[in-house]
């Protein structure tokens, strides 16, 4: 079996169009002053391979449809898997009683009609894989072999698994307007565990694409999950001190996504951010700029409108080391008095400006101290910003790795974490929709025996 269209692209989406217009009719008709609504449908397969033989093969079909009803200031949601007429009508029904039992908030309400998105570009998002299930298993199969042939110590694996999805998206409100578009995802990872003497470790690595022929190829994937695991082992404990921290590339996206969610929102008019209060103050050093290209072509959380109509923008998030705009959606921007920046849905395709060096410079930057290559738990304050998390990964002397450690823990404050960033590397190597480098903290805390 193939994963494909069973019918033209256009008319699933006409049809996924008319179940909104159907949806913000009936809404209509039941007496809302405003309503905006959503339905997705999707379609994917997803094998793994263990060991040489195939474990899983999952065909999946989704349907979903969610509607929002306004009367005045009093809002109510429902949503549903089953697309039939009458269940749509159920649907709005069910948005409707929720209404009338909510109280009035003034900013339940729908984003200005003046910032809805007025074109639809085509982006690039939509590549179909036409991929059967025995060529999905010999490239699962492919990774997994390359993984297990890469080294002798390599004595066990979690698998390799493939996957490929398709699906489509639609969303309007009673401003008059509906958007949609298709798109699709790819991907293929593997984790493999390797042993010396009485020692064991796990690691693996991934590829993440909109199309099939962006993707790494699957030797390549493979032999990373294994370079990776045999690189840990024979890890060790250090001393408790205080270092220099080299957080790499894919681990230092994490401190990204903490400054997102500090910047959300949702987080700021709950007052529950460690940045609250601070647009147009300086958060990192002068070099710093991140930025979001929600437009990018091909990019993997790329979107020509957010999840409320509004026309998505590029823009700065931070310059020169100032943050600069908040990430609001309609509701958000409301009740912090600020116009929506189309961040409905979140961040889309989120960058920071890299420098010169790569991994090897960074290292040599740093002289001593932890590289970290892998982070354990979720101890983070959104509230203080204090941060506490298990780490793994190797210690560095003179620019040099020495050897690998793990069962310590880093601590810091991610305010100082972000004025303390020494420098960010060029060695972006992962896949993703957030882009970084390695990033270097001049001092945190290490715990260790």
């Amino acid at each position: 079996m193939t994963i494909t269209a069973t019918e033209d692209t256009a008319e699933r989406l006409a049809r996924l169009q008319q179940h909104i217009e159907d949806l913000l009719r009936e809404a209509k008709d039941r007496g809302a002053s405003a309503a905006e609504a959503s339905v997705g449908s999707s379609a994917g397969l997803e094998v793994s391979v263990r060991l040489g033989e195939v474990e899983t093969v999952e065909h999946t079909r989704d349907n979903g449809l969610g509607i929002t009803v306004y009367f005045g200031h009093r809002k109510g949601s429902a949503s549903t898997t089953d697309l039939s007429p009458a269940s749509l009508r159920d649907t709005v029904a069910a948005a409707c009683t929720i209404a009338a039992q909510t109280q009035e908030d003034p900013c339940a309400h729908l984003a200005d009609a003046a910032l809805m998105a007025r074109e639809i570009p085509d982006l690039e998002l939509y590549h179909p894989w036409q991929l059967g299930v025995d060529e999905a298993n010999r490239i699962a199969a492919e990774c997994e072999d390359a993984a297990r042939a890469y080294d002798a110590r390599i004595v066990n694996s979690e698998g390799a698994s493939l996957s490929t999805h398709m699906g489509l998206q639609v969303y309007g409100n009673s401003h008059g307007f509906i958007g949609g578009y298709p798109s699709t995802r790819h991907g293929l990872s593997c984790a493999v565990v390797g042993e010396d003497g009485d020692a064991m470790q796990r690691d693996y690595w991934w590829t993440s694409a909109r199309a099939a022929a962006d993707l790494d190829p699957a030797r390549g994937v493979g032999e990373r999950a294994a370079e990776r695991t045999v690189a840990r082992l024979g890890a060790r404990q250090i001393d408790t001190r205080k270092a220099p921290v080299l957080f790499r590339a894919e681990v230092a996206a994490g401190l990204l996504r903490s400054l997102v969610s500090a910047i959300s929102g949702g987080s700021l008019y709950r007052r529950s951010s460690f940045l609250l209060d601070h647009l147009n103050e300086a958060i990192f050093p002068d070099f710093v700029r991140i930025h979001e290209q929600p437009q990018l072509p091909r990019g993997l959380a790329s979107a020509p409108f957010d999840g409320d109509g509004v026309a998505t923008w590029s823009k700065d998030l931070v310059s020169e080391g100032v943050l600069r705009t908040y990430l609001l959606d309609a509701y958000s921007g409301c009740r912090l008095k600020l116009p929506t920046t189309g961040n409905a849905g979140g961040v889309r395709n989120l960058s920071i400006d890299m420098g010169e060096l790569d991994r090897a410079g960074m290292l040599a930057l740093m002289g001593t101290g932890l590289f970290v290559t892998e982070l354990m738990g979720h101890g983070v304050n959104a509230v203080t910003g204090d941060y506490s998390r298990g780490a793994a990964g190797f210690w560095v002397e003179h620019g040099e790795i020495q050897f690998p450690v793990e069962e310590i823990t880093i601590a810091g404050n991610l305010k100082e974490m972000f004025t303390g960033l020494v420098a960010v590397g060029n060695d972006c190597d992962f896949p993703g929709s957030t882009r970084t480098g390695s990033w270097l903290i001049g001092e945190m805390t290490i715990a260790g025996e």
